[in-house]
Parts: C-alpha cells; structure tokens; sequence
C-alpha cells in the first residue's frame, strides 16, 4: 500500500471550515503530507526523517 491508497488524516489543529487543513498518511517506508485544498501537489519523508521533524517541533 503507498500513499495513494493511504488513509489521509487531517491535523487536529485545522479550523473548523476545514478550508485550510494539512493532512497526513503513512505507508510502509514513507509519510506524506499534503495540503487538503490541492491532494495532487504532496510532501514524503522517511519515517525517520518524520520522526525528527516532530521532534523538532515539539522542542518549540
């Protein structure tokens, strides 16, 4: 499974008119990350490239 078949997740954080939300999915090997307006465009990181990225995050 890749992240085409993915079950994308919206971030918790998004505004209740889900007009502006960033979604998450993982598959085997990769995490992606996209912009809900615009599925086609995404980001995919290494799970150990996403697990430093929140790493990062949560020190702010």
């Amino acid at each position: 499974m890749g992240l085409e078949e993915g079950q994308w997740r919206r971030s918790s954080y998004s505004g209740g008119g889900n007009t502006e939300c960033v979604e998450v999915a993982f598959a085997p090997g990769a995490v992606g990350v996209r912009d809900s307006k615009d599925a086609a465009p995404r980001l995919a990181f290494s799970p150990t490239a996403w697990h430093a990225f929140l790493g990062g995050v949560k020190e702010r």
